[in-house]
């Protein structure tokens, strides 16, 4: 890693990470990810853009051929031993065993890690399963469970143990509404305690909701990133003009440098680009030409609006 100390403030640093497939098929390539301590990130892309490699790179579950990462400061996978257990995972939906109960399937998972005290497990499984709403269902077997109690108790065995750093691949795959408002405030809650969350979605509901910094993969490449107001404040910026003279509003927002000037009944569109005429000096044109303007208003691009422009391809809204 170019600069250590700099990566010591984040929770996850990689450098040129790049993976590549037998066959040649580049799946990720010269990724830099940046995921602050502390942050709520959105991983954000759509399907096959590579974020699911990123993130089993990221734990070890799959080795890059090239790059290079670091974890909560550490060096991966030369620190592995030393930085997993601070670390919760949920990646492509969770397995257990089909004829165990959800509790016994945490029973297992608990004592596969060797950091903490056998003596604690019967309180940390308890604990756990509360958190995510599973004890009325903790001694039902895993085959009975709906997708959505799966994914909860994935998100569980994640949280045994506090973690410095959560990454949930698809975290709501499968759960009615108001399950996914209760991952949502499980994940504020984690937030708040100082858990740095990585969430990969394709919902941006749920980044617009939840995230305070965004990455968004197209096609194995990261092509933004930062924080989401950052992010997001490079888009372009709307002007509407409703006139009953649209066609020569339009032409005044043309001779003021307004970008894509389109007219169509009685409004008239174009977009502003950053650095250019700013509203006020808009509608003192507008008047001075004669426009009589009932309203003019700024719309503001919207986070679907940059994944649109960023990947395209649509993204998806749902809540």
């Amino acid at each position: 890693m170019d600069d250590p100390d700099a990566a010591g403030a984040l929770a996850v640093a990689t450098r040129g990470l790049t993976k590549r497939f037998r066959g040649g098929q580049v799946a990720v390539a010269e990724l830099d990810l940046e995921v602050p301590r502390g942050a709520v990130y959105g991983f954000l892309g759509p399907n096959g853009s590579g974020k699911t490699t990123t993130i089993r790179m990221l734990i070890g579950l799959v080795a890059p051929t090239s790059g290079q990462v670091r974890l909560l400061g550490e060096p991966v996978p030369e620190a592995r031993a030393r930085v997993l257990p601070r670390v919760g995972a949920l990646v492509e939906g969770p397995a257990f065993h089909p004829y165990l109960s959800g509790a016994a399937n945490l029973r297992r998972a608990d004592a596969a890690d060797r950091t903490v005290d056998p003596r604690t497990a019967r309180r940390r499984i308890g604990d756990a399963l509360e958190r995510v709403g599973l004890t009325a269902a903790a001694d039902k077997r895993f085959r009975v469970y709906s997708l959505g109690m799966k994914q909860r108790l994935g998100l569980a065995a994640a949280l045994l143990r506090p973690r410095d750093l959560l990454v949930l691949d698809e975290p709501t795959n499968g759960l009615d509404p108001q399950g996914t408002r209760e991952v949502r405030a499980l994940v504020r809650e984690l937030a708040a305690d100082g858990t740095t969350v990585m969430v990969s979605t394709h919902l941006l509901t749920e980044v617009e909701q939840l995230c305070s910094h965004v990455g968004v993969m197209s096609a194995g490449h990261l092509v933004a990133q930062g924080t989401l107001v950052d992010v997001t404040a490079g888009t372009t910026t709307r002007v509407v003009v409703e006139a009953r003279d649209a066609v020569g509003a339009a032409r005044v927002l043309r001779a003021e440098g307004v970008g894509a000037v389109t007219s169509a009944g009685e409004e008239a569109r174009g977009e502003l680009s950053p650095g250019g005429p700013d509203p006020e000096r808009l509608l003192i044109a507008l008047v001075g030409a004669g426009v009589g303007v009932r309203q003019l208003r700024l719309e503001r691009a919207t986070l679907e609006d940059l994944f649109v422009d960023l990947t395209g391809e649509a993204a998806d809204v749902r809540a």
